[in-house]
């Protein structure tokens, strides 16, 4: 059977004109796939269960920065947990999550990133990092080193991983943590040249080659929004004495409810 010339370079421009167009759609709107925030009005009343105080900090001329203190119930604090949590919604999606901590004894400080809630600004990586770090700064003039866990979540293990990596603290918990931005958007988008074309690097492995004190990562199995995979990266930037847990069955939404979750934030905190 002859082959068509004609038809093969036809298909062969079609492929490309996809290919191009579809690289294009993924720099211009990354930010879209990256961060998925919900906005809150300045004066909106926050309702949770249990003692809070909110905060509203101006972080420059132009950004304030929302804050959010969860209390242990009926007992004196032991410490603090500065939580930076994912890529969704803002502060209230993810309070439930602080209830292993509370219950312990401890605080949980939980910033919204600019442009999260009722946080202001344009978001940018360097302002992810300094407003992080500036929780942390916060946390310093009123608990000892020792009583200070940094805590990441999915987006937020990266800025975590930064600033333990900058400051000291008892322990760090990354809970669904990736190697680099860029390195998670190769899992969905192998064939593009990511490192080149992710304007956000967020570079885990990195700052946790820096982190001198105790790691401990969560990670499911069945993670389907990093995968495992990326997320085992990791271990070549760990020390001996750090764990990686594999969650058997966990999604990348429900490590908290697994038992090995508990437990061991339990014996931590204990």
């Amino acid at each position: 059977m002859a082959i068509n010339k004609n038809k093969i370079v036809g298909f062969i421009k079609i492929v490309l004109l996809i290919y191009a167009s579809a690289g294009i759609a993924l720099f211009y709107f990354q930010d879209k796939f990256l961060f998925h925030p919900k906005k809150l009005a300045p004066g909106y009343q926050f309702k949770f269960d249990g003692k809070f105080e909110e905060m509203s900090v101006p972080f420059n001329e132009e950004d304030t920065m929302n804050l959010i203190k969860f209390f242990p119930e009926n007992k004196p604090s032991r410490g603090v947990v500065i939580y930076y949590h994912g890529n969704m919604n803002n502060v209230e999606h993810y309070a439930a999550f602080t209830k292993p901590f509370t219950k312990n004894g401890y605080e949980v400080w939980m910033e919204d990133y600019p442009g999260f809630g009722k946080s202001t600004g344009e978001i940018t990586e360097k302002k992810l990092y300094d407003q992080a770090f500036e929780v942390k700064r916060m946390a310093d003039a009123k608990f000892g080193t020792d009583s200070i866990i940094i805590y990441g979540k999915s987006l937020g293990t990266g800025i975590a991983a930064n600033i333990a990596s900058r400051a000291k603290a008892k322990i760090l918990i990354l809970e669904t943590p990736y190697h680099s931005i860029p390195s998670l958007f190769s899992s969905y988008a192998f064939m593009y040249p990511n490192e080149m074309m992710s304007n956000y690097k967020i570079p885990t492995h990195s700052f946790l080659e820096d982190v001198v004190y105790p790691i401990i990562i969560f990670h499911g199995t069945k993670d389907r929004v990093i995968p495992l995979r990326c997320a085992k990266k990791l271990t070549a930037a760990l020390k001996k004495s750090d764990k990686f847990i594999i969650v058997d069955g966990a999604t990348h939404q429900d490590i908290n409810t697994k038992p090995v979750y508990y437990s061991t934030i339990d014996s931590l905190l204990k």
